[in-house]
């Protein structure tokens, strides 16, 4: 790589800048090309496939119990779930090796899409992002409520898929062996209470849209950023083989599943479902969501459908917030720390300290990712005067700190 000077005589051999027109020029032998055309031709390979691409590596996928043990890494808490989604993985990729080896085989073995149901900040995003990230698969995530019906403003559903290929960098076999997460599937249920006449763009016709790409069919995607049109080329993805995981909190769907279970103990001489405590027991117990509840809820029943395994997540108690805090391969205590060690500056928190940011995420109701926010007001005042006072050897935050919003103690060296 050269500096360019007013030298006329270089010019590049594809656009004929001369060097004096260009920022930098690589000189050749027998040419010279400009950064330009360098980054062009890169765009070009890259956009046809002509790259190296890494491949899904399906030989990883060794057993539920290594997933999951990489799960609890970074994930804590939610046992069943975890158990459940390693299950379903674990056979959904063992079905791609399958059908990859056996092409000729009869036997034709469908998929099984999963669905999370649990409260914000239990884990749900970043169970899927997790165990993308560990198969080396693409994986895009999709907001359900910014999603409406082809031919009205917003996102198609078709945007889903131009996310996924964009993050398998424009491979489309890489593409077709990825994971789509859709959030807050629950904000596009039916509204069976508005009596609007008006059609509802975002609710029902958004899950009618996304049967058939969920169920498995041959998609055609519009470039980034444009519509299709008769002379556009279009890109063609099959969907059969991409796992799709849907998650959302459905608030008070808890009311219908003790509506349920109570009208199916009124029976007879019943007359009250939780009359001592065996009964007490017995609705505990039974109290397991099904997929009438889904659909009462304002899913429906062909959505539902196709999301044969739910897995439920649990509301994150004070024990599994402190562990959160401190205990994950990337939890936020070690990445707070690993930004005060760039600065040649230690930071420790105590045990007493941890709990009580705990109880302010319970406070506040948003688990997990209410944790950041507590900190990043704790440290704020630290972070800002830090660079500029010299000799910090030590920050140390007890629980004084979080209670009574006091700054925390600076340790100086000699």
């Amino acid at each position: 790589m050269n500096n360019i000077d007013n030298n006329k005589k270089l010019f590049c051999i594809f656009c004929n800048k001369t060097a004096n027109k260009t920022k930098k020029l690589i000189v050749g032998l027998s040419g010279n090309i400009c950064t330009q055309c360098v980054i062009f031709c890169y765009d070009t390979l890259k956009k046809n496939n002509y790259l190296n691409q890494k491949k899904t590596n399906l030989n990883r996928i060794t057993s539920p119990y290594i997933i999951k043990k990489h799960l609890d890494k970074y994930i804590i808490g939610q046992e069943k779930a975890k158990k459940i989604f390693s299950v379903s993985v674990y056979n959904h990729y063992k079905k791609l090796k399958y059908i990859k080896e056996n092409q000729n085989n009869n036997i034709e073995l469908e998929k099984s899409n999963l669905l999370l149901l649990g409260p914000t900040g239990s884990g749900k995003t970043l169970l899927a992002k997790t165990l993308a990230k560990y198969l080396n698969v693409p994986f895009a995530i999709a907001d359900a409520t910014t999603l409406t019906q082809a031919g009205y403003v917003g996102e198609d559903v078709e945007t889903i898929l131009q996310k996924l290929i964009e993050n398998s960098d424009y491979n489309i076999e890489k593409a077709e062996q990825g994971i789509i997460y859709i959030d807050e599937i629950d904000k596009i249920a039916k509204k069976t209470e508005n009596l609007s006449i008006t059609r509802d763009v975002s609710g029902e016709g958004v899950q009618q849209s996304l049967l058939k790409i969920i169920e498995g069919t041959i998609a055609t995607v519009p470039p980034k950023g444009n519509r299709k049109h008769p002379q556009q080329d279009l890109w063609k993805i099959n969907t059969s083989n991409i796992l799709f995981i849907c998650g959302g909190a459905f608030c008070n769907i808890e009311k219908i599943i003790s509506k349920r279970i109570q009208n199916k103990s009124n029976v007879g001489f019943h007359t009250s479902l939780i009359k001592n405590k065996k009964n007490k027991k017995k609705y505990k117990k039974n109290k397991k969501i099904q997929p009438q509840d889904l659909i009462q809820f304002g899913l429906i029943p062909e959505f539902v459908g196709r999301f044969p395994i739910i897995a439920t997540f649990k509301k994150l108690t004070q024990k599994n917030l402190v562990d959160i805090l401190s205990q994950p391969k990337n939890s936020l205590i070690k990445q707070y720390q690993t930004l005060f060690s760039l600065d040649n500056i230690q930071l420790e928190f105590d045990n007493e300290a941890l709990i009580e940011i705990a109880k302010q995420a319970i406070l506040k109701n948003t688990g997990a990712r209410g944790l950041r926010a507590i900190l990043e007001s704790i440290l704020l005042n630290t972070m800002y005067d830090m660079p500029m006072l010299k000799n910090i050897k030590k920050v140390h935050i007890d629980a004084s700190v979080i209670i009574n919003k006091t700054a925390p103690k600076l340790i100086f060296s000699e």
